[in-house]
């Protein structure tokens, strides 16, 4: 095996031969020519990749190797480890981009000599592109700074020698698909398969960001990221002269100056126009004279060691020196000192940065000064720490030429309303995986705009007339109602409940339409029951049914998005509620080879019941709710019309007694065996007359569920009009 050889797990070895782990361990265990560790642990054993691929195609397991597996594999496998074989892929990217000839007279040498070769290239470019290694810091105000080293330091010979066959099979990659998504597939796999040493910003947040600083008729050129992390925000900024970028992580730092280089228009030939720095921003601003027309910033939260002690007399603090617990208000006044006069930032803020008493001075210096515009509550998994609703604050440089603003901007689109009148199968909201950019971007930017349009000389325009009061989304309130003992900004506090916002019209409409569903309701109570004796009918079960054909079963959780139409899912919570899909497919993973799997799309007729709960709960499914694809943890019985009813089928697996006997138990939770559930073997004309016992009853509880929801909303609409004066008591 060659010395430095790239290594891979049976997880990658899995990957690479398209089968599961499993496979991998028997073919250790029957096949003694199978290749031997080389590394890794007892339990995590690691092999030769060479080997391994020979191993394969003698075995014919494995005809021809994706390139983009392959890639990965030897990125993974690096011996220096995966991140500086990135930044060196990244480099040797950059070039083909930059000076594709100077690419093809290095590769047609030697490894040997081409690491060296390759050593003088990389340092010409990287001295174009990012600067001398050392240097002076320097503004594109012309502001100097102290000293820095280049983010991306030049790789030497012997570095790059054991990267030269990943450099070689990556550059391969980029000629199909590119040299910029070549590494944004590769550093997709690299943060996917490290997600806990990174927080990043979602493309959907980023995006958003970036519009709220490019609105209106300012240009915006030159944009700062104190807190690059990989460098998400920069990169959503579209058509920019100049990007600035600082990050504590020097491999952080490295990848984003990359990335950036790949990603961006930005003039190759001006070395200040990309600039990224390594170091602590607070304690060691890299840029500490540079002024921009945008800062965009999601910094980390809840430091406590941010330089308090160090700083008290530092001059970013305009507003007040922050609080040991504000170490985001540290970051606001950060980003304010590199903003041009009228210039805009943008920062993701935890909720209780605009809340703590410990920072009510420096959010009343804010606001009197007229440096905050806007406050945006978002929805709960926006971005990471995913449980919470996370803030986004919108500010502006206060100067002689810009009028300071008497009033702030809240929206709040941490609780998309569902409208009083939503039927009973509307879709529940929440959660990061069903989260809808675009509507929250609409809701966000169809408050900010015309807000920020406004000009000083028309300080007096009505809000209703510009078209920023929506009832529970966002509203104008002057600053004077803000300047109390608290100064809380958080959005939901100012904002008044949709239903109580609609007034009592919007009530009268709930009442009516609950007094409607009451007499639904009473319609559909079942008559009493006749009493007699337990039947004995012979039984079968789900699992003959379906030996015999009379029936399919089929499990959800699998399939992946196409990128065509999005296909809604079914999902567990959608089975147990009655309302109407409101999941998302999956991705496919970045990098996988071949077709998307295709997911279980659901039929009228068929029966879906959850496995885990121990609950008993089953749906037939219904025209509307056809086509959705079924969700995890559900089992989907697809009964023939012409030898099973579908409502008796559902019927019958709802008995209590009929899911104990079918449920197996453990620790943390009950599972449903759904081949075991049983039903007695009728006449399809004696089931048909069972089935529509069984539909009116399904009718009867979705109307009693439709009643709890409207009454508890009346209820609370009551509450709400009484105590803001918008319903009165007689």
């Amino acid at each position: 095996m060659p010395e430095n050889s790239t290594e891979v797990t049976a997880a990658g070895i899995a990957r690479l031969a398209g089968v599961g782990r499993a496979a991998v361990s028997n073919w250790r265990r029957r096949h003694a020519d199978f290749p031997k560790p080389v590394g890794g642990t007892e339990t995590s054993p690691s092999f030769a990749l060479p080997e391994v691929e020979q191993w394969l195609r003698d075995q014919g397991k494995l005809a021809e190797v994706p390139l983009r597996e392959r890639v990965w594999q030897q990125l993974a496998g690096h011996p220096a480890g995966a991140v500086p074989a990135l930044v060196h892929t990244g480099c040797a990217l950059l070039l083909v981009r930059d000076r594709p000839t100077a690419w093809l007279e290095i590769t047609a040498v030697s490894d040997a000599r081409m690491a060296k070769v390759l050593h003088l290239a990389l340092n010409s470019l990287l001295t174009a592109r990012f600067g001398p290694a050392t240097g002076d810091a320097e503004g594109s105000d012309g502001g100097g700074g102290t000293g820095y080293e280049r983010a991306v330091h030049t790789p030497t010979a012997d570095e790059l020698l054991p990267s030269v066959p990943l450099l070689r099979a990556a550059v391969e990659l980029a000629a199909g698909t590119g040299a910029r998504q070549a590494f944004e597939f590769l550093l997709g796999r690299q943060l996917a398969a490290n997600p806990r040493q990174f927080t990043l910003t979602p493309p959907g947040l980023a995006e958003l960001m970036a519009a709220l600083v490019r609105t209106g008729d300012r240009p915006v050129r030159t944009v700062l990221d104190p807190a690059t992390g990989t460098g998400a925000l920069l990169r959503a900024v579209s058509s920019p002269t100049a990007l600035y970028a600082q990050d504590a992580d020097p491999d952080l730092a490295a990848l984003t100056a990359l990335r950036l280089a790949l990603h961006s228009d930005i003039d190759g030939s001006n070395p200040t126009a990309l600039a990224v720095r390594t170091g602590d921003t607070l304690r060691a601003d890299a840029f500490p004279r540079l002024t921009v027309d945008a800062v965009l910033c999601h910094p980390p939260f809840n430091e406590r060691n941010w330089g308090h002690d160090e700083l008290a007399y530092d001059p970013r603090w305009e507003y007040g020196l922050p609080a040991r617990t504000e170490s985001e208000l540290a970051w606001v006044q950060h980003a304010l000192a590199h903003l041009r006069e009228g210039g805009t930032a943008v920062l993701l803020m935890p909720p209780a940065a605009a809340s703590r008493r410990s920072g009510r001075r420096i959010r009343a210096d804010l606001l009197r000064r007229g440096a905050l515009r806007a406050v945006v509550a978002l929805p709960a998994g926006a971005a990471p720490p995913y449980g919470i609703p996370l803030h986004l604050w919108v500010l502006r440089k206060p100067g002689a030429g810009v009028r300071p603003s008497p009033e702030l901007l809240l929206v709040d689109t941490a609780e998309p309303a569902e409208p009083p009148t939503a039927p009973a199968s509307a879709p529940a909201s929440g959660g990061r995986d069903r989260l809808d950019w675009q509507a929250v971007r609409s809701a966000v930017l169809d408050a900010w705009e015309p807000f920020d349009g406004r000009t000083p000389s028309e300080p007096d325009v009505p809000v209703e007339a510009a078209g920023q009061e929506r009832p529970g989304v966002s509203r104008i309130v002057p600053v004077i109602e803000l300047l109390d003992d608290d100064v809380d900004l958080a959005p939901a506090r100012h904002l008044p409940s949709p239903a109580a916002a609609g007034g009592p019209g919007e009530l009268t409409r709930v009442r009516d339409r609950l007094t409607e569903t009451l007499r639904l309701t009473a319609t559909l109570t079942p008559p009493p029951a006749d009493v007699c004796g337990p039947a004995h009918w012979p039984l079968t079960t789900v699992g003959e049914l379906a030996r015999a054909g009379a029936l399919h079963l089929r499990t959800g959780g699998s399939g992946t998005g196409t990128g065509a139409a999005p296909v809604p899912v079914l999902t567990e919570h959608d089975v147990l509620g009655s309302t109407a899909p409101s999941g998302t497919l999956p991705t496919a993973p970045a990098g996988s080879e071949g077709p998307p799997e295709e997911p279980v799309l659901v039929e009228p007729g068929d029966v879906v019941v959850p496995v885990l709960g121990g609950g008993s709960v089953a749906r037939v499914i219904d025209e509307a709710t056809a086509g959705a694809a079924l969700g995890r943890n559900l089992q989907l019985l697809r009964p023939d019309p012409a030898a099973v009813d579908p409502w008796f089928l559902a019927g019958f697996l709802r008995g209590t007694a009929n899911n104990r006997q079918a449920s197996s138990y453990a620790s943390t939770a009950t599972r449903l065996d759904a081949r075991r559930l049983q039903l007695p073997r009728l006449p399809l004309a004696e089931q048909q007359r069972y089935g529509e016992r069984f539909r009116a009853l399904a009718a009867f509880e979705d109307a009693l569920r439709l009643t709890g929801r409207l009454g508890g909303q009346l209820v609370q609409g009551m509450y709400d009009g009484l105590t803001d004066g918008t319903v009165t008591p007689e």
